[in-house]
């Protein structure tokens, strides 16, 4: 999405990732960005509340999706041959909490708990699985999407009903009110043509 922005506009733009909860903490401590899009709402709300964010300027760009990605099957989260199971750190990150909330509803929390590999945020518990350092992983649907690979992995899409619906949201933060670079991509990202890159890679739109 940044280089379809940069080639419609004379902006650049610098990406940083990381967790929804890591980059919030960055932003607290006066970390130099201009927009925060986030994996939740709950955050950006917040800045806006410490104002550290322009109120009136959130939008919900997307609407993630966990999966279960390494098989078909959640049952066999309970089986003694699934040892590792990588999730979010729900602490962090939103794709982490809904991870537990579908556990919860599968009613494996107390069967599963010695098995959790926790990642930062949901880029890191889907490397986990793609390296084998665990056997299956909750992931977000939009990562499984763009993946090229020869040998694709099973996965199962849990029922929407069993995780709170992942809103992501950004939001201009207040060093860039009255940024037009940061303004514009805030635009942007409302526009047809970033929503259309949105549900390429696996996001269902507001």
């Amino acid at each position: 999405m940044e280089a379809d922005f940069e080639t419609r506009t004379d902006y650049d733009v610098e990406a940083v990732v990381g967790s929804t909860g890591k980059l919030y903490a960055q932003i607290v401590y006066g970390a130099p960005y201009d927009i925060f899009l986030a994996a939740d709402r709950e955050r950006p709300n917040r800045l806006i509340e410490e104002g550290q964010a322009v109120e009136g300027s959130r939008v919900t760009y997307a609407l993630g999706r966990v999966i279960l990605w390494g098989t078909d099957d959640p049952s066999v989260l309970a089986t003694p041959d699934i040892k590792r199971i990588a999730i979010a750190n729900p602490n962090l990150a939103p794709y982490g909490k809904a991870a537990e909330q579908v556990i919860a509803n599968l009613n494996l929390t107390d069967t599963t708990e010695t098995k959790l590999v926790l990642g930062e945020n949901v880029g890191q518990a889907f490397a986990f699985v793609g390296t084998g350092n665990a056997q299956v992983g909750f992931v977000s649907e939009a990562q499984i999407a763009i993946r090229d690979d020869a040998e694709p992995k099973a996965s199962w899409s849990p029922p929407s009903s069993f995780h709170d619906p992942i809103a992501q949201d950004a939001v201009l933060l207040a060093r860039a009110n009255g940024n037009p670079a940061a303004i514009a991509f805030m635009t942007y990202l409302q526009s047809d043509a970033a929503r259309d890159i949105i549900t390429q890679h696996g996001y269902d739109l507001p």
